[in-house]
């Protein structure tokens, strides 16, 4: 039986990341159908779930190889965005964070220090604000 499977599972993509999320958010959609009992979520659920066996059984590896791709490319991206966010967030009692007029490059300043002259070390740009 086992041997069967691995002959029948031969040339076909499988599971990767993006299969996994997606079967994870199926989970997700079809519980919630349970506990509140509406059928379009249902229906939702049971359409993500043939899209993911339609991944598992594809024979077609080079496109859903690229579609993992996009999909871990814009996983790696938010990621980093709340990254970035909790860093920031984490930092704001102690620096303020400001844009240079000229670049837009951020520059963090020392709260508390009163007026002081910035200069950018991107575009060397002069300005003054509050700390």
């Amino acid at each position: 039986m086992k041997d069967k499977l691995r002959r029948f599972m031969m040339g076909r993509y499988g599971i990767d990341d993006l299969g996994r999320f997606l079967l994870g958010m199926a989970l997700i959609i079809l519980l919630m159908s349970r506990f509140f009992l509406r059928t379009a979520l249902y229906a939702v659920s049971l359409s993500v779930l043939i899209i993911v066996y339609y991944r598992i059984f594809s024979k077609n590896i080079n496109s859903r190889y690229r579609e993992n791709q996009a999909f871990l490319n814009y996983k790696n991206k938010l990621i980093n965005f709340i990254r970035k966010q909790k860093y920031i967030f984490k930092q704001r009692r102690i620096y303020r964070i400001y844009k240079c007029p000229g670049c837009g490059q951020k520059i963090r300043i020392p709260k508390g220090k009163g007026r002081v002259q910035i200069t950018c070390p991107k575009c060397k740009t002069d300005f003054i604000r509050k700390s």
